[in-house]
């Protein structure tokens, strides 16, 4: 995940409810530094469960095969197949 800006942490004290009513508006990642070193980091909670979410399906070695296969497939320019017609 890319970081979007780096804020002081002293700043982040004084504009951290601009920066919670205004999260939801944007997708930016901002991380928090300490010392002039990220300590932390906040997003939306939107992009915090999609991140969740994608590294459980990352974790998952079955679901991740069957996305390789399915891309090699795409790839090879097999035909795919249609979920109506498996239903």
């Amino acid at each position: 995940m890319q970081i979007d800006s780096y804020m002081a942490v002293t700043k982040a004290k004084a504009k951290l409810l601009d920066m919670i009513q205004n999260i939801d508006d944007r997708y930016d990642t901002i991380a928090i530094t300490k010392n002039g070193i990220p300590k932390a980091v906040i997003m939306s909670m939107e992009q915090y469960e999609a991140m969740c979410e994608t590294m459980a399906i990352m974790a998952d070695e079955n679901m991740m095969k069957q996305m390789r296969a399915s891309i090699k497939d795409m790839q090879e320019k097999k035909p795919l197949v249609d979920l109506e017609d498996i239903l």
